[in-house]
Formats: C-alpha cells, sequence, structure tokens
C-alpha cells in the first residue's frame, strides 16, 4: 500500500486531496494544527493516520514523520496567504510569520521527508505546492508571493540533489481553487473565478501516481477564465 503525507490537510486543497488519496486506497498522514478537523478527514478511514503538530515546529514534525513510518510521497501543502497590503504598510511580524510557514514549514517538510526516502533506498516523490504567485503576482501579495518564488528553487534543488537517490520532485502551481484563502478573495473580488477544489487534489493524485521513473516537474492547473494569461 502506498503512502503519503500531507501538510496543511484539515481544509482546503489539503483536505480534498487527502480525501481523494483515501478514497483512493492510499495510506494518508494528516499534518496539521486543528486536531479536531482532522479526525474528521479521518473518519470512517483505518488507513488514516492524525498527526495534529505545526509545520514550523522543527522536533514536533520529526517526530508526526517517525510516528508516520514509511513514506512514498510527502504532499507539501502548508500555507497562509498574509496580510494583503502594499509592502510599506507590511509589519516585519506579518512579514516574518508568511515566511515562517510557507517557507521554513515547507524546508523542514522536504528534509524531513528527503531523509526519510534516502534511507530507505526506495526513493519517493516530494509534490510542493506552488501557486500561480509563484509566476504572476496579485496585487498586495509581496509576502505570499515572495514564499511561492522561493518554493519553485526548492523545487527545482531537490529534482535536481534527488537523483542519485531516486526521490523526485514537482510543484503544482494552483490558481483559484475554492479553498478558504481564495474564498477570502473572492469576498473582496465577487466577480473572481474559481474551480473546485477537487481538480486540484486530482492533479496531485496524478502527479503522485507515476512511477519513480517519470515526473511532473511542474504542472498548472487553473480556474479557465482567470487573468492568469493575456494582457490587460
Amino acid at each position: 500500500m502506498k503512502s503519503i503525507l500531507i501538510t496543511g490537510a484539515s481544509s482546503g486543497i489539503g483536505r480534498a486531496t487527502a480525501e481523494a488519496f483515501l478514497e483512493t486506497g492510499w495510506r494518508v498522514g494528516l499534518v496539521a494544527r486543528r486536531k479536531e478537523l482532522l479526525e474528521e478527514v479521518a473518519k470512517g478511514h483505518d488507513e488514516a493516520m492524525v498527526l495534529s503538530v505545526d509545520v514550523t515546529d522543527t522536533l514536533a514534525m520529526a517526530d508526526a514523520f517517525a510516528t508516520f513510518g514509511e513514506i512514498d510521497v510527502l504532499f507539501n501543502n502548508a500555507g497562509m496567504f498574509g496580510p494583503s497590503a502594499p509592502i510599506d504598510e507590511i509589519a516585519l511580524d506579518d512579514w516574518a510569520q508568511v515566511l515562517n510557514v510557507n517557507l521554513n514549514g515547507m524546508f523542514i517538510a522536504a528534509r524531513l521527508a528527503f531523509g526519510a526516502m534516502r534511507t530507505s533506498g526506495r526513493g519517493g516523490r516530494i509534490i510542493n505546492n506552488g501557486s500561480i504567485s509563484a509566476h504572476t503576482p496579485r496585487e498586495g501579495s509581496v509576502c505570499y508571493t515572495t514564499t511561492k518564488h522561493a518554493i519553485t528553487g526548492l523545487t527545482k534543488s531537490l529534482a535536481l540533489d534527488g537523483r542519485p537517490f531516486d526521490i523526485t520532485a514537482g510543484q503544482i502551481d494552483i490558481g483559484n481553487a475554492e479553498s478558504p484563502i481564495v474564498t477570502d478573495l473572492k469576498a473582496a473580488n465577487p466577480g473572481m473565478h474559481t474551480m473546485d477544489v477537487g481538480h486540484a487534489a486530482q492533479s496531485v493524485l496524478h502527479m503522485a501516481q507515476l512511477p519513480l521513473s517519470a515526473n511532473v516537474p511542474f504542472m498548472t492547473v487553473m480556474a479557465t477564465k482567470m487573468p492568469y494569461m493575456g494582457r490587460g
């Protein structure tokens, strides 16, 4: 039985992805802070493991990985948007918080997964949740966009460094899936085009099911009519 550990599994893209993998028969580690929401996802699924930890807590994450055991895939998904404002209105504490969750948290999870996959000798796959913002930002997103550009560098480095150990790495850039982040943004922009979060989950599942001899380095899945391409 294949196994995947998903960070940010309590809601949005992470939750939808966890549900998709559980329905397909995978063993799934559910990582997030809100235990009660993780238990909702796990209910009725013997192969779901609730791991209530903060992704920025290095020791707690190490314990979570040890508890989960054998891992074939990491979906490195946990993240936050942060304040929406021009850079001179962003408090340094807010900047540090977004950086800590979106970059340090993803680094910690990737480091632990890479180490476990390398030690096992079987290899594995790391899928990082980037964003359309890793390519084209929206207004007032300097914290979020900066971290997502950094995730692209992380993904490329993991893919290169993982080759000798049969560890693949890819990035999925998701545009306007109906997650809590997008719901908040849509409240301020009722005309925003969105897509069902299940389409993002199925895209992650496709990437994960490939043999280690094949990889999707970058995938973009987005609401068709969102203004990503074209000129304003």
